[in-house]
């Protein structure tokens, strides 16, 4: 919570700002009366929800929105699956409010601690070469526009703005409800297993197409793949979830604790990072269990980093995955946190990094207290090169004439934002960068 005076802060340390009043409404009436005040008084407006994205997309110069206090549910039908959730809840409580229901969120990324709304509009994803991400499974969402009035877009509501508004970067107006598709609850059945990175990668297409949810990690300085296969199950079927002690000492002392010293250490001490991450990878990533689906596809992360992702097409993975080694091993950097591999099905929203095709995703990550500009720029061009979209989210340099070259519908996006929010009531520097003046 940032109290009045302060400086707002993300949470991986790469933006800040000290906005001009911070305001912190219960409910979308709330929301509708500040963007009314700030727009008399001449203040942009922006929402915040976590703070977990990595670039100023929330930065708050003006009025700063903090949703937390609007989260819970609006409404369930256990029938359909339709699900409306206020716009701040936390993703890590929708499992105990869908529990009632039998119900699931069809897939989730690695982390939870991000708001619905925010995870929405930034395209968070999970992984699985037949999913979408998270907004793929939105089916309408609420906003408050920047003349101060509700506006229902669904797929009996202005339909024609629904695969433009769903992944809005916050620039469309402040998102106060959304609906989401889900699932009946169920269980996932997860290996996790090391196995030699070149083989892994000679078969990877294979093994994507045969697993419900595949994904990888590779540490530098190995020859390694940390391996994570999960088949999806009934909500019937017998769960053997990792005992307790063992999931405490795997994620709490040495996922964070362990690894979050060893990153500290690691900036006095360079040398250390090859011996540590080849240890790693003998002492994690070795299991199988099964338990409900959150608990297998969400993982604590306490470590603070910074993080840019890139998808690419599908078929160019392998060749950016090599250059990316290659280019570690020529520059001789010594490299603390591992890279990570995910899949996505394509899909049709105007600004997701999986439209029109279907995409595997490239992570690269820093200690946040490390300068990450010069391994994040070169492997950036190495995605680009590839056919590369970066992730809202996350950190990159591309500016609006960059992306529009990359998104076929950019410009109808941009169209959408003149039409919603013509004074630029909800802009910022940021948004200036990646959607033109």
């Amino acid at each position: 919570m940032t109290r009045p005076g302060d400086v707002w802060r993300n949470w991986g340390r790469s933006a800040s700002v000290r906005p001009v009043r911070v305001e912190r409404p219960r409910s979308p009436e709330g929301v509708q009366r500040a963007i009314k005040a700030a727009a008399a008084q001449g203040l942009t407006v922006k929402a915040i929800g976590a703070g977990h994205s990595f670039t100023g997309i929330a930065v708050a110069p003006g009025v700063l929105l903090e949703l937390d206090d609007m989260q819970g549910l609006v409404s369930a039908d256990a029938a359909t699956g339709l699900v409306t959730l206020l716009a701040g809840t936390r993703l890590h409580r929708i499992p105990a409010l869908l529990r009632p229901h039998g119900l699931a969120m069809q897939n989730l990324g690695d982390i939870d601690r991000q708001s619905i709304s925010g995870a929405v509009s930034t395209g968070t994803h999970g992984t699985g070469r037949t999913f979408g991400g998270i907004a793929t499974q939105v089916r309408g969402l609420t906003l408050v526009t920047a003349d101060g009035e509700f506006l229902r877009i669904d797929e009996t509501h202005n339909s024609e703005m629904l695969p433009g508004a769903i992944i809005g970067l916050g620039a469309l107006g402040v998102v106060v409800e959304v609906t989401l598709q889900c699932v009946p609850a169920f269980v996932l059945q997860a290996v996790d297993a090391p196995a030699p990175l070149d083989e892994t990668l000679d078969t990877l297409h294979e093994q994507a197409a045969s697993a419900d949810h595949l994904e990888f990690y590779w540490h530098p300085h190995t020859d390694v793949a940390l391996k994570k296969t999960q088949t999806r199950l009934p909500e019937s079927a017998k769960r053997h979830p990792i005992p307790a002690l063992r999931h405490w000492v795997d994620e709490t002392v040495l996922a964070n604790g362990v690894f979050g010293a060893f990153c500290a250490v690691s900036r006095i001490v360079p040398g250390i990072i090859p011996p540590f991450n080849r240890l790693a990878v003998r002492l994690t990533g070795d299991g199988e269990y099964s338990d409900v689906s959150h608990r297998v596809l969400v993982h604590r992360r306490n470590v603070r980093f910074r993080e840019m992702e890139y998808a690419v097409p599908a078929e160019n993975l392998v060749p950016a995955f090599r250059e990316l080694q290659q280019l570690i091993s020529e520059r001789r950097w010594r490299i603390e946190f591992p890279v990570e591999v995910r899949f996505a099905a394509s899909d049709d929203l105007w600004l997701s990094t999986a439209f029109g095709r279907d995409s595997a995703y490239i992570a690269v990550h820093r200690y946040w207290r490390a300068d990450p500009r010069e391994y994040f720029d070169a492997v950036e061009q190495i995605m680009l090169r590839h056919g590369g979209r970066p992730h809202w989210g996350k950190l990159h340099s591309l500016t609006a004439d960059q992306l529009r070259e990359r998104y076929p519908r950019f410009d109808d996006f941009v169209a959408l934002r003149d039409r919603l929010d013509p004074g630029r009531l909800f802009g910022n520097r940021h948004l200036e960068r990646v959607l033109g003046a």
